[in-house]
């Protein structure tokens, strides 16, 4: 019987990767720490890539679990994906093109999901407020809540139809009067207590917790 423990991919943007929180590397870090001190639990991948969108996650995704030692021969038992902020930004001015037109992103969405679920077990985290008083940021690219909202929205509804687990945390977030106080100074980052509400919100959602035991 094989006794090592199984392995969560954790796929998807800066989110993932933890940029902002500068105390304790982002949520996955934090999630992944906390695992390590809870027997038996599963080995985190934290595979989080600035600037990528949903065509650049569905690109690389399972190239990258396959290419790691531990999941190369074996599959690896669930993937947390968290990407599609950066699919709603406008381009140039604040009613531009967007990067990634809501259709179009649901289509790739859905296509990614089932893909995934093709492989292993799937949970999708949703997306995080932004502070649109900072916009335009990078000098080009509009964020608006409004946007985020409307994109969550689609996520949400593929993973309902195709029975994934999702965990809103937009609306969540954005009701919350504290919220602006959990942005980087660049309007769309989370900062350490941002990164740190999502951990939180992770720690305690039973349908990952109780894939984490069992």
């Amino acid at each position: 019987m094989d006794k090592s423990p199984k392995q969560l991919i954790v796929i998807g943007d800066s989110s993932v990767y933890g940029w902002g929180d500068k105390e304790g590397g982002g949520w996955c870090e934090r999630l992944k720490k906390d695992w390590l001190n809870q027997k038996d639990s599963p080995i985190i991948y934290q595979l989080g890539v600035r600037g990528d969108g949903i065509e650049k996650v569905a690109y690389r995704w399972e190239k990258e679990w396959s290419s790691r030692g531990e999941t190369r021969r074996n599959k690896p038992k669930g993937i947390l994906l968290n990407v599609g902020l950066n699919d709603t930004a406008r381009v140039g001015q604040i009613n531009g093109r967007p990067q990634m037109e809501i259709d179009g992103f649901e289509y790739g969405f859905e296509r990614l999901i089932n893909e995934m679920r093709s492989h292993t077990e799937v949970f999708v985290i949703g997306l995080s407020p932004v502070d649109e008083r900072k916009m335009p940021f990078g000098g080009c690219l509009w964020y608006s809540n409004e946007y985020c909202n409307a994109y969550e929205k689609r996520m949400e509804e593929v993973c309902i139809n195709q029975n994934v687990p999702f965990l809103s945390t937009f609306r969540e977030m954005n009701s919350d009067r504290r919220s602006i106080n959990w942005l980087s100074n660049d309007g769309i980052h989370l900062n350490s207590d941002g990164h740190f509400y999502i951990y939180q919100r992770l720690r305690s959602w039973e349908v990952l917790q109780e894939w984490r035991e069992n």
